[in-house]
Formats: structure tokens, C-alpha cells, sequence
């Protein structure tokens, strides 16, 4: 279950798994075009780990929330 998403300039969203620790792309009609995962603690990995997401200023990253170690991070 996503619980945040931001759009991208190319239309395609970006959202948090909090079930599974990933990062997903997905394309205005609906395809995954990308995942990573951004946390692999607990069990299952990444469950309840991500939430928030915003971009950081200037495009250079994404900021999301592991919420596993309650810390406010920055992806590159």
C-alpha cells in the first residue's frame, strides 16, 4: 500500500511501499517502470518502514521516511 507519491516532470509517479520497503515508478497508464528497495529491516522486509515523500530542492533527490529507525532520509 502506497502511502505517499509524487509526480514526476515526465508525468509518471513515484510512491513508498509501507508493506515492503520499496520505492515504485509507475506511468500515467498504469506500468511499473521502476522499484528499489529503500529499507529491508523487520518482517517481512520493509513492512511499515516508508512513508512521506517529497522532492528536495533543485531535483537532486527525494526525501522519504524510514520510519524503522525514525529518521528523515535523502535518496539520490
Amino acid at each position: 500500500m502506497g502511502h505517499d507519491r509524487d509526480p514526476r516532470p515526465n508525468g509518471n509517479v513515484l510512491t513508498v511501499n509501507g508493506g515492503d520497503g520499496r520505492i515504485i515508478e509507475i506511468t500515467p497508464s498504469g506500468h511499473q517502470v521502476f522499484h528499489r528497495f529503500l529499507d529491508r529491516s523487520g518482517s517481512p522486509p520493509g513492512s511499515g518502514a516508508l512513508f512521506g515523500l517529497a522532492v528536495a530542492p533543485h531535483g537532486s533527490g527525494l526525501y522519504f521516511v524510514d520510519d524503522a529507525v525514525n529518521t528523515l532520509r535523502l535518496l539520490h
